[in-house]
């Protein structure tokens, strides 16, 4: 009698194992069809059909391009080294990771929108999505930390070689596989000289890459120093990514513009009595006073003289006179969603400096979704007059002799003298200006919080 009570007993626990395996795969598939129906092409024509977007056939190109590796992407997971590879030094060849797209055009035509698109639609946990210039501050970061950590043996004067970009690799990797970089820029040389070595190790480790991007992949770090050294990563850049470009002519940011909005002035009584009542209005809904404050950015104190609550208003030389980076634009962004910007002067080569730091400021702006709002010299699409700068300054003697530079050589017309890489990137500061003063960014603080 027994004996039939446990045969009863496994057959019930078996048939309930069958019912809880049936119910999984019916889950299953029904999440494989969510995900179907949210894909990257999906939802673009979805948006068009209930009109908020235009129809653009390049943009649809481009949906179908994301869709290619969205699809390739869904299953995909990245092999992890056996125990015994890593004994024997080689173990059996690795699943090749699918191949990532480098989508690069003009300013505006949407390339962002799209990519942001194609991340929302992927389904898995072990993605990220950044801004390239904060992904290199990190990864200097990670770079510093590793070297901390290194033992030296202090017994012997022996060169002992050590490469922090493998562990940095292995510590991105363990937590992100598919990589989003919005605006994929070269213009600092310590990237430019990490960035084959760094990527060759995110790909060996099974890394997916989507990457907007300005410039064609030929064009990245152009007429920067030592570039003969930076060329390689090109190469290793094309072979892990497909390379498309969205360039239908029309500035979509620009054009969103409706000429009623009021965040974007030109300089004088007028203007500074209407941000005056802006800054009031907004500290009005904030919990605390006007006052001064002080940030601590990587070790350094840096000290605001105007904000009230997570509203800082400044001005042009106390943002991009001093010698700030991305790093403190990326601190400011965190801790205030609205950012005054007084008395932006015209920009020039002159002014080089001043307008790579104005060009980063509004970048990481707009990355963050920060609210802004400007006092200038000149309307926005104006801003920025390319006169002709004296090739040879004392300073550019100097930097010349320090970097060992000699007239007529390659790295003589490099970046760093030229201001190509300003003049190149202020179109796309340009185009960000014209959507940031629009009522939608200015709304869509709330949503991107």
């Amino acid at each position: 009698m027994s004996c039939i009570l446990v045969k009863k007993s496994t057959n019930i626990n078996y048939i309930s194992l069958l019912l809880q395996r049936s119910i999984f795969v019916i889950l299953q598939k029904q999440c494989h069809s969510s995900a179907d129906s949210s894909s990257p092409l999906e939802v673009l024509k979805k948006k068009v059909s209930k009109g908020a977007l235009l129809h653009d056939s390049h943009q649809l190109k481009i949906s179908e391009e994301l869709q290619t590796v969205y699809e390739s992407v869904k299953n995909y997971v990245p092999e992890k080294p056996s125990l015994l590879s890593k004994w024997i030094g080689k173990g059996k060849k690795k699943k090749k990771a699918p191949k990532g797209l480098y989508l690069y055009g003009a300013v505006g035509g949407g390339k962002t929108m799209l990519m942001d698109l194609f991340y929302n639609c992927c389904q898995m946990k072990n993605k990220k999505r950044v801004h390239f210039n904060s992904f290199m501050l990190d990864v200097h970061s990670r770079i510093h930390e590793v070297k901390k950590g290194v033992v030296r043996d202090h017994s012997t004067t022996k060169l002992q070689p050590f490469d922090p970009i493998p562990p940095v690799a292995a510590s991105i990797t363990e937590n992100t596989w598919l990589l989003c970089f919005d605006e994929f820029q070269v213009t600092d040389i310590a990237d430019a000289m990490i960035l084959k070595r760094l990527f060759t190790e995110l790909f060996d480790n099974g890394v997916v890459v989507v990457a907007t991007s300005n410039r064609k992949p030929d064009d990245l770090y152009k007429s920067g120093l030592q570039r003969g050294n930076f060329i390689p990563f090109i190469q290793v850049l094309k072979d892990h990514c497909n390379v498309c470009t969205l360039d239908s002519g029309i500035d979509y940011r620009a054009k969103a513009l409706s000429g009623n909005e009021e965040h974007y002035f030109i300089q004088g009584e007028e203007s500074d009595k209407n941000i005056e009542k802006i800054f009031k209005y907004l500290c009005s809904m904030e919990n605390d006073v006007v006052r001064s404050r002080i940030l601590s950015i990587k070790g350094r104190n840096v000290t605001f003289s105007k904000t009230c609550g997570q509203v800082m208003d400044s001005t042009f030389e106390e943002l991009c006179d001093r010698p700030l980076g991305a790093s403190d634009y990326i601190e400011i962004c965190h801790a205030f969603h609205t950012v005054i910007i007084r008395n932006v002067p015209l920009l020039n080569l002159k002014l080089k400096s001043q307008a790579r730091r104005f060009i980063t400021l509004i970048d990481t702006m707009y990355d963050n979704r920060v609210r802004v709002v400007v006092s200038a010299a000149a309307p926005y699409n104006k801003l920025f007059v390319p006169e002709e700068e004296d090739q040879y300054t004392d300073e550019k003697r100097i930097l010349m002799d320090d970097l060992k530079i000699s007239h007529g050589t390659d790295d003589h017309q490099s970046n760093i003298f030229t201001g190509e890489e300003e003049l190149f990137a202020f179109d796309r500061t340009v185009s960000r200006l014209a959507e940031m003063q629009t009522n939608a960014y200015w709304n869509e603080w709330e949503h991107h919080r």
